[in-house]
């Protein structure tokens, strides 16, 4: 871990704290929802926030075992005919995505456009804020991490809401409204200027006041019972928690259905990733690029140590890594805070966790939910065109109503229709030229540029060192669409930190489709580029055309 990271301690331990919070209960109730022993998603949780976070290159994403797995690994458990025998598959899914990684395929996830992307968030806060109305109050039958519309009871993610009505518990409810006063409070303004406010986090008030509570209730007819608490497995002893963790039966190795659902895990698990790494990187306030290939590597080793110890497979997962940024991580070290409590938590105070009102969880997470979908978010999607809006909607219905990988494939067919249809205009040219000796850079772009461009122009963008001068050439061009734009906007702002002046051409003639201001300030006048390093004085090193 760089030393660096400890620069940051002071946002990212209540960073990692409040993830810590968050993530407990998701990890026992993917865990259920997969048919898998409980300790089980606790495992994956301690695995992805301490092994995946120290071999990982992103900033803000958390790992720990994803909810997009669990019906899956309920199958995969099934046809098996037992848990030993299925860590054997995650061990293999694992070894998959280590080389998928040296095969550079993390660029697959760079294919996905930002509006899918921005559905994909919103449809997540969502479902996050309906699935967790019922647990706010006191209704529990579906477990925490089931995320799919037909739950694991039964029902649907509406019916849910119409079911809860006959299982209100009264003590839940106002533990709920309790804390979600508080938490609200806590963003005012005025109480982010005293200090004490500063240092002591909102969540961790309504964790302390839930247990309170469920103390106060007790032997009333408020009274909160173990069925809408936090459940960790609890152990006599150290020998007794170490017996919880399991070993993987490596004599089904030779198994082709073993291996059939190994490669299954890997692909659904590393396109998980991928989706959350670009949806991680956008909410990243300093818009930091996560090296996807690195991630891959990360998480095949951490799917490697998951399996070998009895845990669930692991993904980065976007509940987790949006209640990071949300809460003011910084660095990768609020990540392995959250690891390092899940652990602490299990090994030494599982009795003080299990006093925990789900109630109370359900307020923050209904906070978290409700900021990744932000009525303002639609809005602004509303404004960059119906080639943003359109595929942004369906892929936030299409998510809710079916599944998250589900979802994202229908979103993604009405991004590339659109983009079909809009290529059939112009062709597209992309030529990059470099003068490294002077640090000048210049990036021609073509007539058209579209997302499936993306990973050509975000590599050539890498490519520009700490203190150089990029010139963006838009001259010729006549539609960029908003995913490149987003790109450079988002360059702009980590140039910030690189110390690199970047200036764009003129936009003569160039269809913004609505974009916001932040990259007509990338433009300077025709005076001001005259006086840049142009082509003249740079040699073409790259030249792509499609």
């Amino acid at each position: 871990m760089n030393k660096d990271l400890f620069k940051n301690l002071k946002a990212d331990a209540p960073a990692g704290l409040v993830v810590f919070l968050v993530a407990v209960p998701l990890c026992l109730g993917i865990a259920l929802a997969s048919g898998a022993p409980l300790f089980s998603g606790i495992i994956a949780g301690m695995v992805g926030g301490i092994i995946v976070t120290t071999f990982s290159g992103s900033s803000l994403g958390v790992s720990g075992p994803a909810a997009g797995l669990a019906v899956i690994v309920l199958a995969a458990i099934e046809d098996l005919g037992s848990f030993e025998i299925f860590l054997v598959a995650v061990v293999i899914a694992g070894v998959i995505q280590i080389i998928l990684g040296i095969l550079r395929a993390g660029i697959i996830g760079y294919y996905f456009p930002t509006s899918v992307i921005k559905g994909m968030l919103s449809a997540i806060g969502i479902i996050i804020f309906l699935k967790q109305i019922p647990h706010a109050f006191g209704y529990d039958a579906d477990p925490e991490g089931d995320l799919g519309f037909v739950q694991a009871d039964g029902e649907n993610t509406f019916s849910e809401l119409i079911n809860m009505l006959d299982f209100i518990t009264p003590g839940a409810v106002i533990i709920s409204f309790v804390s979600l006063a508080i938490l609200i409070l806590w963003e005012q303004k005025f109480m982010k200027k005293v200090k004490i406010f500063q240092i002591i986090q909102g969540p961790l008030v309504v964790v302390i006041l839930g247990i309170v509570f469920g103390k106060i209730f007790a032997g009333s007819n408020f009274e909160i019972t173990n069925d809408h608490m936090v459940s960790i497995p609890v152990s006599d002893d150290f020998s007794g928690f170490i017996g919880q963790f399991s070993l993987p039966d490596f004599s089904a190795i030779t198994n082709p259905e073993v291996w059939i659902i190994g490669i299954t895990m890997a692909i659904v698990a590393s396109l998980e990733t991928l989706l959350c790494v670009e949806a991680t990187d956008k909410l990243d306030p300093q818009k930091r690029v996560t090296p996807t290939n690195k991630e891959l590597r990360a998480q095949g080793i951490g799917n490697i140590v998951s399996g070998l110890i009895g845990g669930l497979p692991v993904t980065q997962v976007i509940v987790r890594s949006s209640a990071n940024i949300q809460s003011g991580g910084q660095t990768r070290m609020s990540a392995l805070i959250h690891g390092i409590l899940i652990f602490l938590a299990a090994l030494a105070i599982p009795n003080v966790m299990n006093m925990i009102p789900l109630a109370s969880l359900a307020a923050i997470l209904l906070v978290v939910g409700y900021k990744l979908a932000k009525p303002a978010l639609f809005k602004d999607m509303y404004k960059k065109g119906l080639l943003q809006f359109v595929p942004f909607v369906v892929t936030v219905l299409a998510i809710v109503f079916t599944d998250l990988l589900v979802g994202i494939g229908i979103g993604m067919a009405v991004a590339v229709f659109n983009i079909l249809v809009t290529n059939l205009k112009n062709p597209y040219i992309l030529k990059t030229t470099h003068d490294t000796a002077d640090k000048h850079y210049q990036i021609a772009l073509s007539e058209q540029v579209t997302f499936l461009n993306k990973a050509q122009i975000l590599r050539e963008l890498n490519k520009v060192p700490d203190g150089a001068e990029l010139y963006i050439d838009a001259s010729k061009t006549v539609f960029i669409e908003h995913d490149v734009l987003e790109i450079i906007a988002d360059f702009k702002e980590n140039a910030k930190y690189r110390n690199i002046d970047i200036k764009i051409s003129p936009l003569n003639h160039l269809d913004l489709n609505g974009f916001t201001q932040s990259l007509e300030q990338l433009v300077v006048g025709t005076d001001e580029v005259q006086q840049i390093s142009t082509a003249k004085q740079l040699k073409v090193i790259t030249s792509i055309d499609k």
